[in-house]
């Protein structure tokens, strides 16, 4: 895995592929990029998948914790906002760093925060405790998303939107994941045997260590190059108009989905009165539809723009979630999944759209967008809270099924340079 492969964060294709920004002329003409790194590829998502199943835990032992310790809604939020906060305040400090200097071995680090989080979390017997782990387990996200996004564009070969599909997908398996450990693990053994999931940060790190050692001597090439915006990408203003616009739609879409992953099990189990280890399974399948929609989220945006799917993938959701709140269990489990494939699409097209807009701001730009993601999701998940104590948890997805309205922003975002598809 620590072979040297020829290609760079931002010149990842042969320089004549208008997908990418020109070299400086002041440069050496780089040679021709090979294609995807495969390997590296391979062991980023898997990395992902290893750290997103960490951290999917934490929701899926909500109804443990709620029960063990007489939390309500808003205290679960918080413990959410935790978690999340940690990771969206971080995320773009990092990706600024190491856009300046790369830090090879920073994922690898970052991972010894979460598995610390993770063993706090098993024996923690106060909830301030609790809301130090969450902290802690969202720090180790914080280091790891921005850097790993680089490193996936690195080894893409030039296909930037395959290449943040795979990474992204091992993160949404991950996550849907989680629940069925938790239903299979954590329920019947309890709240300590969260500990046994530091092996997995453990490997996490190994891997890390490993991609580690493949990246370093990229970090060198990557200093030779520099790059501008190409002639025909938009100017200043509307690269910000864009980025408003990109960062609206990721509002609705990870609101949404914040509602479904934090609520989701309590909404089953007090609408249609199932188990426990039942409403985790529901959420299995619905966090397993969302990791196939980005596993083919990026590769069609490289093929068809990423314009048409976030318009698509956002808006195409508003029928099923205008439905959701009215019809039974079944028809519950058949719409998010529908759901959770057509939102989770947008991911990568978003991601992907935002790094070509500023291209020379990789590593901010990876980490505000992640970040935000986070701190949706954390913002969401505890004014959510708040709404389902006061108003019950069926309310939460009648204001919710509104969102993916917000879709209809997309028609604002300017038409890229072909090669940006």
């Amino acid at each position: 895995m620590n072979k040297p492969v020829a290609v760079d964060v931002d010149i990842a294709a042969p320089v004549t592929s208008p997908e990418l920004a020109l070299p400086e002329t002041t440069a050496p003409a780089p040679p021709p990029a090979a294609g995807p790194a495969y390997v590296v590829l391979g062991g980023i998502s898997f990395s992902h998948f290893l750290n997103d199943t960490m951290q999917s835990l934490i929701p899926s032992v909500y109804p443990i914790l709620k029960a063990n310790y007489a939390l309500d809604f808003a205290q679960i939020g918080m413990i959410t906002l935790a978690f999340q906060f940690t990771a969206s305040l971080l995320q773009p400090v990092v990706g600024h760093l190491t856009d300046k200097k790369a830090q090879p071995f920073s994922l690898a680090i970052g991972m010894g925060s979460t598995f610390v989080g993770l063993l706090l979390l098993s024996v923690a017997h106060a909830y301030s405790v609790i809301l130090i782990a969450a902290a802690l387990i969202g720090l180790g996200s914080a280091v790891f998303h921005p850097e790993s996004a680089r490193i996936a564009r690195l080894a893409s070969g030039g296909r930037h939107g395959m290449a943040q599909s795979v990474f992204q997908v091992g993160g949404n398996a991950g996550t849907a994941l989680g629940p069925v450990l938790a239903a299979l693990i954590v329920v019947p053994f309890g709240q300590p045997s969260i500990a046994w999931f530091s092996s997995i940060a453990f490997v996490a790190i190994i891997v890390l260590w490993r991609i580690g050692l493949w990246y370093k001597p990229q970090v060198a090439a990557r200093k030779k190059m520099a790059v501008k915006a190409h002639s025909d990408a938009p100017g200043k203003r509307r690269v910000m108009v864009a980025l408003v616009v990109l960062v609206a739609l990721l509002f609705s879409k990870q609101l949404y989905l914040s509602s479904l992953s934090s609520y989701y099990t309590f909404y089953l189990i007090e609408k249609f009165h199932v188990s426990t280890q039942t409403a985790q399974m529901f959420l299995f399948i619905f966090l397993a539809a969302t990791a196939a929609g980005v596993f083919f989220g990026g590769p069609l945006g490289d093929r068809f723009g990423r314009r048409y799917v976030i318009w698509f993938s956002i808006l195409g959701t508003l029928p099923f979630t205008l439905a959701l709140p009215y019809v039974g269990l079944t028809g519950s489990a058949v719409l998010t999944v529908f759901i959770g494939f057509i939102l989770a699409s947008a991911t990568p097209a978003i991601i992907v759209f935002a790094q070509e807009l500023m291209p020379h701001r990789f590593g901010m730009i990876s980490g505000v967008f992640f970040g935000f993601a986070f701190g949706i999701g954390g913002l969401g998940a505890a004014a959510l809270g708040e709404v389902a104590d006061r108003y019950g948890i069926d309310f939460v997805y009648q204001i919710c099924s509104v969102l993916p309205a917000l879709g209809l922003l997309a028609v604002l975002l300017p038409k890229m340079p072909r090669h940006a598809h």
